[in-house]
């Protein structure tokens, strides 16, 4: 635990460690949260390195009763900003969200590794669309697996990954 537990305005919230420097912040809501659900679950975004990969994936398996839904050991590099190359990725479904598992170096270029957050959209030119920002704010979408990709970066700085999942 980094952060002990302390109240925010509907609940308590702590921070974590988990193996691999992932720091993740828990929260327990003790008042009903006032909004729609949501049509998409977020999916969170960590990088880690090989030689702390596994122990972070089953700390987290292990704490969230989730489930692996994906370990891809040669997954397409264009998800990580290297074309071409290629990384594993690990993809986590569990009550606690979701969860993407990118291992690598570190050796990323800007923006990859800066996102914590992918945001699933049901068409995403049309989200990129509504974004109007010029590059590099809004990076080319790109396509990989099951998916149509592309990086945003918000007024601020907040930098998040959309996707639409490409159906067959």
């Amino acid at each position: 635990m980094i952060v002990a537990p302390f109240p925010d305005p509907i609940g308590r919230d702590a921070i974590v460690q988990w193996p691999g420097g992932v720091n993740m912040q828990l929260y327990w809501h003790t008042t009903a949260p006032n909004y729609a659900t949501l049509q998409t679950i977020p999916e969170n975004r960590v990088y880690v390195s090989p030689d702390r990969a596994d122990a972070f994936i089953r700390s987290f398996l292990l704490f969230s009763g989730g489930t692996v839904v994906g370990d891809d050991a040669k997954a397409p590099g264009v998800e990580i900003g290297r074309p071409s190359d290629t990384y594993r990725r690990v993809r986590i479904a569990s009550t606690f969200g979701n969860v993407a598992v990118f291992v690598t170096d570190g050796h990323l270029r800007y923006p990859y590794g800066r996102e914590l957050t992918g945001y699933e959209t049901p068409d995403l030119d049309a989200t990129l669309a509504r974004h109007r920002v010029p590059e590099p704010a809004c990076c080319r979408a790109y396509s990989a697996d099951d998916r149509r990709s592309a990086f945003v970066q918000f007024p601020g700085g907040y930098i998040a990954e959309i996707h639409a999942t490409v159906r067959n």
